[in-house]
């Protein structure tokens, strides 16, 4: 099962201000993210879910949490630390899994996952919450797709460093 953490991340790895995105909302954006992580199960923070109950994305949501708790939607498992989610999601049959947040759980993941792909947004936002820094030399940027508003990124880890 091949990990790719999605994001969508201003010129200082700036993603969130206060449980926002830090900048307007770009509707191309949304469209291409909600779009790609739609069929697949997504893993992601307590705080995260919470914040998207209203209209949760992902064929199934595995929330990252120190607590066990239980979750009043079908689709939503508990997982206590990265390889339960790693396992849950090989569990649920699927070829891809997708990471979407918050800071924390991008940054446990980041050694993990096989793919970033990332919504460029220009300009430095103040914000409280960041995605994490890579390093170059283990990633490749292999596709670049420039919009109005952002430029979308596929990085692939190197093979070198795999």
């Amino acid at each position: 099962m091949e990990l790719v953490s999605v994001a969508a991340v201003a010129d200082n790895l700036a993603i969130g201000q206060d449980g926002d995105i830090p900048w307007e909302s770009i509707p191309e954006d949304r469209e291409q993210y909600r779009s790609r992580i739609a069929d697949d199960p997504v893993i992601l923070g307590r705080r995260t879910f919470d914040s998207m109950r209203d209209d949760l994305p992902g064929s199934a949501q595995i929330v990252m949490s120190r607590s066990e708790g239980a979750f009043d939607v079908q689709t939503a498992h508990h997982a206590a630390d990265v390889e339960a989610a790693t396992d849950l999601a090989d569990e649920l049959g699927d070829d891809v899994a997708y990471v979407i947040g918050g800071a924390a759980i991008y940054e446990l993941f980041l050694p993990h996952v096989d793919r970033m792909v990332l919504s460029r947004v220009p300009g430095e936002y103040e914000a409280d919450t960041f995605y994490p820094e890579w390093d170059d030399d283990e990633w490749e940027l292999v596709a670049e797709t420039p919009s109005d508003e952002f430029t979308l990124q596929e990085w692939e880890r190197s093979q070198e460093t795999s």
